[in-house]
């Protein structure tokens, strides 16, 4: 090739430290070769091979590293596989944002007035009481607000990490394994399947029928052929079909997904639904509560100017009367900040923060918070079989090959087996399940055989080995020609094979009745090949589903000879086969299984299985797992037959739908959420799930089994692939939206009581009991404080006993509405009491008796909203104590609530406008507190 200008490939020159390393090729050489999709660039460097050479490393047995100092060269040269994360906002970012709130910035200047007149009059450090009072109570709020948000902003990123952790096959000096794609460098050889991320920008080595969606990077959605004419891969970009290897030529920032991540700014999930209703709610109260503000700044003063004008002193105004008018604006604001209940985002936020950190550990992965509150509400689980309802180890016990019936279970099953094949069916059967699979028998580090692949394809593959079969030979033995993959819409694999002798012959193997319908021929005892008529379709149907009656899933296997010969541009035929037999896969159960499916039932959530087995060994499994009880199973091509209202008749009633494509589930899904009102929750593990994991409520894909474009569907990510964690996520979800209701029960109380008291008391005596300093105190308790206490309450059985809330539902139920109306009503007699008849009661005389009684009715006030969040454990349940031990947050923020409450009243009372208390006096409020308790437990006797 010429040298040509500049930018022309023959221009290139190896910079000297890529030399000095070993390599022969820069990153930003192979970042540009792919990223352009350049094939002049590509044959420049000598195609695939040349640039595996370039990197110094090999197409089958990828890189050889002897040292960790060969990787640290290669990671300095090329880079390492990670993205360059956003800085993460600081405390002080956060303290910032809590001050930009309305409400504490017009209290801000209150105080600041209040410090300036305060000194002008009284001097320093009596007349700067009122105002740092209120600063140092602002600045609780702030710190209190900022630290919560900064706990949370540093949880999500944990769970950001948790997210993208995520392994794939890799060969690497000579073996393949598993290995983290963070792990990954530039040489190594990756596998990759339908449904997988591709996790670098890489080249084609070797494949069949590879279909890519790279919509993610381009926005088209019509899928790439990548193959060796164009062997561009690139990543972040998922495989939509067929199975691959690809050497990995850039990773992390100089990937074209790479540069895209740089260019976007931090995110975050967005509001919750539960979140906008709440802050809908707050809405409403805050404008209650400015009505009720106004009105009370307005009669305060109006009181002020009757007094002045009776004194005949309305033209002289005083540094006392000013100081007295703001603090009736004061007042008046704090008003604002005790109605405006801003702690119901902030509890949303801290009861699904909490629930999914312990989601974590229970193997349930959220990836979008709104999943917590949403399965606290479902009443449909749509979940698959393998896997999920099921162990997914998957063993032939059972095989079916020229009509001879056999248990396989065992090693010598499967030897004595061998003796009674003929050689010919033998060798075909080999032949069948070592090159028709997407498995593969490698050796490991250790030197011993490992057998890798899907369950189906292990199991088979395993079964193949205890026939004496050998993986390598028979792979060597013929060339692969085509490779249909499997998936769920075909179900079944094909490949063709070029033949050591010369001629094609073809390979199929999937769901039995699928594959023996493109059948016309089998292989007798005898090991002839025979017309397959109606007595031998019939001896084959009974045995497949006796197979199935036992749960087993069965898999035929067949073949063709291409006596026309084959082109591997043309489709692999779908009809003329020659059954080879059928084999039966046992996959056991998982324990506990039948349990969690009666928890469902009795939590009034109903289990559906939906799964791509024969229909009967559906039925076996589902009768197992106690899910088919006095319900239906169908066949996925007789539901697709129904009409609109045969499906309106028949949905309610299916338990068990067997042979189902995706669009099946889709249809099932999308029928129980509009047309009746279900939460749905469903399952997927494969790429084909998405569509019904997107369309559901709750999309829950497997985290062992599951594709990553499943995993990108999903809500949450079950780690474990077991079922009853799923039914550990409901709990949870049920216990996040039951602790947010008993912290909206507990903050109404609060807001209704400050309001009205505060209200009734200006109007009707010209003063407020409750100063500026004190409701912020109040709002702390009720806001940050109470947030921390019951949204963070450890879910317990007794949630898995109740029906699902629904869609439908109400949030603030009548139990609550009862709950809050009647504790209010106490709450208020009791302060109107004290502000009445409160100077008898405690014999109070003397200039001080007034602070000493608003010192009373503040303290009353708070003990009776701490014991209040007592009884909000329970919303409708009288012992409100079980349990309370185990959550250590809510016992430390009661012991803190009085704590702080004691030092108030003993010790800030300058600032706070408070007078310490006699004994007496503090053994009156608290009872006085602790009768809500006996209150609370009356009410929930009143049925609603």
């Amino acid at each position: 090739m010429s040298a040509g200008a500049a930018g022309q490939p023959s221009d290139y020159k190896v910079p000297e430290e890529v030399k000095a390393a070993g390599f022969q090729i820069c990153g930003d050489e192979l970042g540009s070769l792919v990223e352009h999709h350049d094939l002049k660039k590509l044959n420049f460097h000598g195609g695939v091979v040349g640039i595996a050479e370039k990197l110094s490393t090999s197409t089958n047995n990828g890189l050889t590293t002897d040292s960790d100092s060969d990787l640290n060269h290669r990671q300095e040269i090329y880079g390492i596989n990670k993205f360059t994360e956003s800085e993460g906002r600081s405390f002080l970012v956060f303290v910032w944002e809590a001050l930009q709130d309305m409400t504490l910035m017009i209290l801000g200047v209150c105080a600041f007035v209040s410090l300036i007149v305060g000194i002008t009059m009284e001097g320093w450090p009596k007349g700067a009481h009122d105002g740092l009072g209120i600063v140092s109570s602002i600045l609780l709020v702030v710190f209190v607000t900022a630290t919560s948000d900064y706990r949370q902003s540093l949880q999500f990123k944990d769970l950001d990490k948790e997210k993208q952790k995520i392994a794939i096959q890799v060969t690497r000096n000579g073996y393949r394994q598993k290995m983290s794609i963070y792990d990954l460098l530039p040489g190594d050889i990756v596998h990759l399947a339908i449904g997988d991320q591709v996790p670098a920008d890489g080249l084609f080595i070797s494949g069949f029928s590879v279909l890519i969606d790279e919509s993610s990077l381009t926005g088209e959605s019509e899928p790439v052929m990548v193959s060796a004419e164009n062997p561009f891969l690139l990543s972040g970009t998922k495989v939509q079909d067929g199975s691959c290897k690809m050497m990995v030529t850039t990773v992390g920032m100089r990937t074209q997904w790479g540069k895209l991540m740089a260019t976007l700014s931090e995110g975050g999930d967005d509001e919750t639904p539960l979140q906008v209703k709440l802050n809908g709610v707050a809405t409403i109260i805050g404008k209650i509560g400015l009505f009720f503000a106004v009105v009370t700044f307005a009669v305060l003063v109006q009181g002020l100017l009757n007094r002045k004008w009776q004194e005949g002193s309305h033209w002289r105004w005083s540094g006392d009367e000013a100081l007295e008018m703001l603090e009736y604006f004061a007042v008046a604001v704090t008003i604002v900040v005790v109605a405006v209940p801003e702690g119901l985002p902030l509890a949303v936020t801290l009861s699904l923060a909490f629930a999914m950190k312990k989601m974590m550990n229970d193997k349930a992965l959220v990836r979008h918070l709104a999943a917590c509150e949403t399965m606290g509400s479902a009443t449909s689980i749509c979940s698959d079989k393998t896997g999920t309802l099921t162990t997914n180890h998957m063993t032939v016990v059972k095989s079916c090959i020229c009509f001879n019936v056999k248990e396989v279970s065992k090693p010598n099953d499967a030897s004595s087996l061998c003796f009674d094949l003929p050689d010919s069916a033998l060798k075909l059967l080999l032949q069948s399940i070592f090159n028709n699979t997407g498995g593969e028998v490698v050796v490991n580090k250790d030197g011993k055989s490992e057998i890798l692949g899907t369950p189906t394809d292990t199991a088979l593959l395993e079964f193949g080995l205890s026939l004496g079969g050998d993986f390598q030979s028979e792979r060597q033995a013929s060339k692969l020609v085509k490779v249909e993959p499997f998936n769920s819409v075909k179900k079944k694999m094909g490949v063709v094979l070029a033949l050591p002798g010369g001629g094609f012959r073809a390979h199929c193997k999937g769901a039995s009745e699928i594959i023996l319908a493109t059948c016309d021929k089998v292989i007798n005892v005898n090991g002839e090949i025979v017309p397959l008529d109606i007595s031998s379709i019939n001896l084959l149907t009974d045995t497949i589903n006796q197979f199935a009656s036992e749960a087993l899933r069965t898999l035929c296997l067949a073949y063709m000879e291409l006596e026309n010969g084959f082109s591997s541009d043309k489709p692999i035929p779908v009809s003329g086969y020659t059954c080879i037999g059928i084999v039966g896969i046992k996959d056991p159960v998982r324990p506990g299984v039948k349990e969690s499916v009666a928890v469902c039932r009795s939590a009034g959530i109903t289990v559906r299985m939906v799964t791509g087995d024969n229909i009967n060994t559906a039925k076996a499994i589902a009768r197992e797992c106690g899910i088919l009880t006095d319900g239906i199973a169908i066949e996925g091509p007789d539901f697709r037959e129904k009409s609109q209202e045969e499906l309106l008749e028949l949905i309610p009633k299916i338990q068990v739908m067997a042979r189902s494509s995706p669009l099946d589930k889709h249809t099932l899904v999308k029928h129980l959420r509009t047309s009746f009102g279900e939460v749905v929750a469903v399952t997927g593990d494969g790429t084909n799930d998405a569509p019904a994991l997107h369309e559901a409520d709750i999309g829950l894909a497997m985290g062992i089994a599951g594709t990553e474009v499943a995993k990108e569907s999903a809500d949450v990510i079950i780690l474990d692939d077991n079922f009853s964690t799923i039914v550990t996520v409901a709990k949870w979800g049920r216990s996040v939206y039951v602790n947010i209701q008993k912290f909206v029960q507990f903050q109404l109380t609060v807001n209704v009581v400050a309001l009205i008291v505060n209200f009734s008391s200006a109007c009707l005596t010209g003063t407020a009991p409750l100063t500026a300093v004190q409701l912020l105190w109040v709002n702390m308790i009720m806001d940050t404080l109470g947030a921390l206490a019951l949204a963070t309450e450890p879910p317990n059985n007794d949630l898995m006993k109740r029906s699902p809330v629904g869609r439908k539902g109400n949030f603030i139920s009548n139990v609550m509405w009862r709950n809050i109306l009647g504790q209010s009503v106490y709450q208020f007699l009791v302060i109107w009491l004290l502000q009445t008849k409160g100077e008898a009661i405690f014999l109070l005389e003397g200039p001080d008796s007034d602070l000493i009684l608003n010192t009373l009715i503040f303290n009353t006030f708070v003990f009776c909203q701490v014991f209040n969040e007592i009884s909000s454990r329970e919303m409708e349940e009288i012992n409100v104590f079980k349990g309370i031990l185990n959550n250590y947050v809510f016992v430390v923020v009661i012991g803190c609530t009085a704590l702080f409450q004691i030092i108030i009243v003993e010790f800030l009372g300058t600032f706070a406008n408070t007078s310490p208390l006699t004994l007496p006096q503090w053994f009156l409020s608290i009872v006085f507190g602790f009768l809500g308790m006996p209150v609370a437990a009356a009410l929930k006797m009143i049925p609603v």
